[in-house]
This record gives structure tokens, sequence and C-alpha cells, in this order.
């Protein structure tokens, strides 16, 4: 199967984030032929108040982001992981940060929230108070993708590697990780930590980021951007350039089974109490 991850710089402005998206899946389509495409997380809005988040939030499945997501996967015959999109979540003041995945007829496959909330403080001393604005998830979402299994995580999603355990029980044989990593934990952070959760889990990680600089109010930040493909036995074997573009990669379900087969950490692990 052949994979293709979208890196994008989105904004506040919701209509040419969509547009750039399409744009790009029809670039990597056109050049790549893949059958399966991830876009960066909130692909569709980054930055903006509450406010502007809360009025870019789309009801769930019905809004422009879902709408081009499900008209790519049906007019090129690919499986599109929509990244992340921002969702009404109903009864709420916040939203949630959603991927919605689409198989070859457009036809929705998967639905995942995002569990893990990004509240800290980065070395700059900027603060990101995700929960504020966003509701987490609760549930482990797979999907079957014509015989192999996706899990799906998003961006601070990978500093828990319970979850990806969890993926990996389900029968995960690659995990999507749409992101927008900021520049200063990425930098360090970024790569060691696709590889370990690849080699823990014995997958395909792939990592589909936002790059670049977007406005939050007042304040620019800066985004990693560096997308890639890490294989079950945590070699990088994709990686994206400087700036928004897209990579490719051949991901080889026999190669998971190998890995799996030399060294069996699913069957060695013991309970500890």
């Amino acid at each position: 199967m052949k994979v293709a991850l979208i890196q994008m710089n989105s904004g506040a402005d919701k209509a040419a984030n969509i547009a750039a998206a399409r744009a790009l899946i029809e670039t990597a389509v056109a050049q790549e032929r893949p059958d399966w495409v991830c876009l960066p997380e909130v692909f569709d809005f980054m930055g903006g108040s509450r406010a502007e988040k809360r009025a870019a939030a789309e009801a769930p499945g019905d809004g422009p982001a879902s709408a081009m997501l499900r008209e790519m996967a049906r007019k090129h015959g690919v499986f599109v992981h929509g990244g992340s999109i921002l969702e009404h979540v109903p009864g709420e003041e916040r939203v949630a940060n959603t991927t919605l995945a689409y198989d070859r007829s457009g036809r929705e496959i998967a639905r995942y929230r995002k569990i893990h909330m990004f509240d800290i403080t980065a070395p700059d001393g900027k603060q990101y108070n995700e929960s504020a604005a966003m509701k987490p998830g609760d549930a482990v979402v797979t999907y079957d993708c014509e015989g192999l299994t996706v899990g799906c995580s998003i961006c601070y999603d990978l500093r828990f590697p319970d979850l990806f355990q969890a993926l990996a029980d389900r029968g995960a044989q690659m995990i999507a990780l749409p992101a927008a990593f900021t520049l200063q934990t990425g930098k360090d952070h970024w790569e060691v930590l696709l590889r370990a959760r690849a080699i823990e889990t014995e997958t395909y990680v792939c990592a589909a980021g936002q790059t670049g600089a977007h406005m939050q109010g007042a304040e620019t930040r800066h985004t990693y951007g560096h997308s890639l493909v890490a294989d079950p036995w945590g070699h990088v074997i994709a990686r994206a350039s400087d700036g928004v573009g897209y990579v490719a990669a051949r991901i080889d379900p026999a190669r998971v089974q190998k890995v799996r087969a030399m060294i069996p950490v699913a069957q060695h692990k013991v309970k500890l109490t």
C-alpha cells in the first residue's frame, strides 16, 4: 500500500485552508498515485480565538472540510485520513479535535476525537492550554483499510505509549498521527518519539505535520513540520522537507509480520502488580 502525508501551513482562514488541502491532495494523487492520504492536525483551522474556533467548527460529518474529504476520497478512489478538524460537541462550549477517515467510495469509516490535551508550558515560556477550547475524547479507534488495520492518534497523544499499545492490541499494523507539533518540542522530541512508538508497537507510524508560522491572537507561533513515516523496526523510510508539500512511502504488511516474528514483544508482556 502506498501512503502520502500532506504537510500544511494552515491559519485562521478556513476556506483558504480547505482549498490548500484540496490542491495538495490533488498534486500528491497525480504524482504518486497513493492508496491512502493523510492530512495534518486541524488542517481546517489553526490559531484564532476560542470564539473563532467555535465559529469554524462543523457539525459531525456536515461541513465544508468534511465535504472536501469525502469528495477527494470518492473522486480519486483513495482512502483519506482527514488529519483532524474542529467539530461541534452538542451541549458544549468547547469543540472536539476530530479525525474523520473515508474509504475509496467516500464513506466515513472512522471518527476519532483526540484524547490527550496539550496543556503545557513550552521551553520559551509560552502557555498552551488546549483543554480550555477543546473537549477530549475517550475512545480508542481503529479501522480497516483493505486488510490493513489503521490506528488513530493525534499530536500530543504521541507522548502516551499506553494509547499506542492499546491500538496495537486491537490489531493496528499502521498508526496515523496527524500533528501540529511546536517547533521547540519538535526539534528535540518529534522523531525520537515517533521512532520509539513504531519500535514499541512494531507498526508503521505515519505522521503528517503542520509547518511554519501561524497567529494565535497577537502571538506568532511556529510548528515543526518534518512529516515522516517510520517502519516497524524504527527506521525513518520517508521524510518531508521544510515547507508545504507532501511525502510518500510504501507500507508492507509483511514487514510488520517479520518484525513481530523476530521480536514477539506482544507475546512477552507480563502484567505488573
